[in-house]
């Protein structure tokens, strides 16, 4: 699950590891995504630190009520210097070389996922996490380019399976 939409997704800010606010809608796509999840069976809830998540996570669990672990490796991507820099939709930017490369998210991803098959084995674990770093779970999880890979709107649901 991509976390709901901010304050900073309505201002194109690239937000990287800045904790982000959840907008009034934001608020009310985790409550409906709460509801939505109920119907699932979720063992564990396994958010990004990053404050949108850990608030898109808070909202969440007042409807599925289970344990939440944070963890850095479900971070968005570090755009560096680019960090709160406003980005016109569809414009492109030349990346500094402080910028997490994309082979580095997937090895992150990759990290992540085999850390969730090892502690959480046969478990049904509810991922909360961002735009870009959803793409590159699925990437690795599908074992296709991240140009493959749709993004997700704020709040968006996707089940992978192992």
């Amino acid at each position: 699950m991509r976390h709901g939409e901010t304050e900073e997704n309505m201002a194109h800010i690239l937000q990287g590891h800045l904790p982000g606010r959840l907008t009034q809608k934001g608020v009310e796509q985790a409550e409906i995504a709460g509801e939505k999840l109920q119907e699932m069976h979720i063992d564990v809830i396994v958010a990004s630190d990053l404050q949108r998540c850990a608030d898109t996570a808070e909202i969440v669990n007042r409807r599925i009520c289970r344990n939440i672990v944070f963890t850095k490796l479900l971070r968005e991507r570090d755009w560096g210097s680019l960090t709160g820099t406003v980005v016109e939709k569809g414009k492109k930017i030349v990346l500094p070389k402080d910028v997490e490369s994309v082979k580095a998210m997937k090895a992150r991803a990759r990290i992540f996922i085999d850390y969730i098959m090892k502690t959480y084995p046969g478990k049904t674990v509810l991922v909360i996490s961002h735009g870009f770093f959803c793409r590159c779970l699925r990437a690795v999880a599908g074992g296709l380019d991240i140009e493959d890979i749709r993004a997700m709107g704020n709040a968006d649901i996707l089940k992978l399976e192992f």
